[in-house]
């Protein structure tokens, strides 16, 4: 008899916790690559949303092609948020190249951190500003990447194009290795710090980091608002003794405009109000932070994730 009432005892517990549980809203996050920042970072976000929302949420990272394809997988509902730059949000979200059509069922949760534009050259290129990459062999990133619509923006505000250097189209691995068998003069890479192909390249030679600052940064700004006046801190690669400014896009989080918004409140009040966890998780959790939630943010943010800001005292809209 009493083994007996254990197992009815036992099966009660059971149903119990099922049902406690019964409720909690199962989202799916894409972040990016496996070899990248994104898909550890999001797993981290997935862990601690997932372990601090009191059973409200249960959250699953999933590898993607990182922000063209996560902004197309969240437009079309086929995963419930993203990680996304923000330059490749706002394109998508008004229909820009790359992007045929608009990708408008997209809403901002938040910004996460934000990637570096790194515009580095050789020592022994006598390239001091970016003016001076002239004449050079530039490595640009691929064609057709992120990193390469960077360089298109940015170039012509200092009388450069692909008619006066010459431009590489390498990702980033390819481009260290050509660099430092000194076949390219210089690169620009749109990155987090640190970045391992950076750091291997300078514990094997002296760089020049080159500082994208004043009149003209300011111009580039007011053109395209998702770019932020930015610095590299100090420190960050060896022989870099002091901050490089720059201009830096930024990693955001993303969803689906049809998130019901308890939802959305609750996914950004559960990350926001448990960063420090994220940082123990990832070091790039360390750099997201409540005061820069808006930085570079050109699309709408989600009514949900707007609630929260407000109780937080942010202008946000």
């Amino acid at each position: 008899m009493k083994k007996v009432l254990s197992l009815v005892l036992a099966a009660g517990l059971l149903l119990a916790a099922s049902l406690a549980h019964a409720d909690t809203k199962r989202l799916t996050l894409a972040t990016g690559g496996t070899s990248g920042v994104y898909f550890p970072l999001g797993g981290a976000i997935a862990q601690v949303i997932t372990n601090k929302s009191n059973g409200a949420i249960s959250v699953t990272a999933q590898a993607t092609g990182a922000s063209g394809e996560n902004m197309r997988l969240v437009q079309a509902g086929d995963v419930d948020f993203a990680m996304v730059q923000n330059d490749v949000a706002d394109s998508a979200f008004n229909g820009l190249a790359p992007f045929r059509s608009k990708l408008d069922n997209v809403r901002v949760i938040g910004r996460l951190y934000p990637e570096y534009l790194h515009v580095v050259a050789s020592k022994d290129s006598g390239v001091k500003s970016l003016e001076d990459f002239k004449g050079k062999k530039v490595s640009v990133g691929a064609r057709g990447s992120g990193n390469e619509v960077n360089c298109r923006q940015i170039f012509g505000f200092y009388g450069l194009d692909y008619k006066n250097i010459e431009p590489i189209f390498l990702p980033y691995g390819e481009t260290a290795d050509q660099f430092k068998d000194r076949q390219v003069d210089g690169f620009v890479f749109t990155i987090g710090t640190p970045n391992p192909a950076i750091q291997d390249i300078t514990t094997a030679q002296e760089v020049v980091f080159v500082p994208l600052a004043g009149q003209k940064v300011d111009e580039i700004v007011k053109k395209f608002p998702y770019l932020v006046k930015d610095s590299i801190p100090a420190g960050t690669y060896l022989g870099q003794k002091d901050a490089v400014p720059t201009l830096s896009v930024q990693c955001i989080l993303v969803a689906n405009k049809d998130m019901p918004d308890d939802v959305a409140y609750t996914l950004t009040k559960t990350l926001y109000d448990n960063l420090p966890d994220v940082a123990k998780a990832h070091n790039k959790g360390s750099e997201i932070s409540l005061a820069h939630a808006a930085d570079g943010v050109t699309i709408p943010f989600h009514p949900g994730a707007v609630k929260y800001f407000k109780e937080k005292g942010l202008d946000i809209k």
